[in-house]
């Protein structure tokens, strides 16, 4: 699984963002390869209406294999293959 740090621009005002503002997430995919969980987390944040999606930093996280991670937002990758948290602007 990886994590990564996202920054992305919201293409319409959605919730705590408007519309042209630079919002931060953390992505978490489940899958093995980096390259294809790169490409995952930017099409799933374009989904959700964000562009100028820029990957700041990336991690590895290990799992055990059928391990239920206690961390929910890792739990909720495990179970959907990815979980996207943004932080609410000030």
């Amino acid at each position: 699984m990886y994590l990564f740090s996202i920054n992305a621009v919201s293409a319409r005002d959605q919730g705590d963002f408007k519309a042209g503002e630079e919002c931060p997430f953390i992505v978490y995919i489940n899958f093995i390869d980096l390259f294809g969980a790169e490409q995952l987390a930017t099409v799933y944040l374009m989904k959700e209406g964000f562009r100028e999606i820029k990957i700041t930093k990336r991690r590895l996280i290990k799992l055990e294999s059928g391990e239920q991670h206690p961390d929910p937002q890792i739990a909720e990758a495990q179970r959907k293959g990815y979980c996207l948290q943004a932080f609410s602007a000030h």
